[in-house]
């Protein structure tokens, strides 16, 4: 678990299912990533994040307000290998969605870049990467916040994406860690 001033980002539980379902069934919030989503692909979907975090020790966290305990979003990193260019597959992928009712309030900032520094810290990636659609403005301003710059433009499941890449801040302080 993180704690930042105002928020606890934690790993998702079942617990979480209907406001994760909620936010990812909201249009406005999904406007970027595709169709909102069902019940049962929500369901999915966090089956697939509880289970990432057993496999890899790292995954999506559930940001949370710190004082009501009210669900705000999502962010952390996964291994999505989502086939767009093989030397970048493995590299962990960073992520970030909030609610409507969250979305403007420095949350996403807040939360992602504490879920940067735990990466960093507890895992050590010489690099992490990020894919966002080109007309997710609020998204590209984050990613650039956090550090990432622009790599390529894929295409990624009939359309073209922005990839970001970060090299972590520690990097050349770990020997036999760097990709050229």
């Amino acid at each position: 678990m993180i704690q930042t001033e105002r928020l606890t980002l934690r790993p998702y539980t079942v617990a979480d299912y209907d406001a994760y379902a909620a936010m990812v069934a909201d249009p406005v919030v999904v406007r970027h990533a595709g169709a909102p989503m069902t019940g049962e692909e929500a369901w999915m979907r966090l089956l697939r994040f509880i289970g990432h975090w057993s496999v890899f020790g790292h995954g999506l966290f559930a940001v949370l307000d710190r004082t009501t305990g009210q669900y705000l979003g999502e962010t952390g990193f996964m291994d999505f290998r989502r086939e767009v260019a093989t030397r970048l597959d493995t590299m962990p992928e960073a992520a970030w969605v909030f609610t409507r009712a969250a979305q403007g309030k420095g949350y996403a900032h807040e939360a992602a870049a504490a879920a940067h520094r735990w990466m960093d810290e507890h895992h050590a990636p010489p690099a992490t990467q990020c894919m966002i659609s080109p007309g997710n403005r609020e998204s590209i301003r984050l990613a650039e916040k956090l550090g990432y710059r622009p790599h390529d433009r894929p295409h990624y499941r009939d359309q073209d994406v922005l990839r970001y890449l970060r090299l972590t801040e520690n990097r050349a302080e770990r020997p036999g860690r760097h990709e050229d």
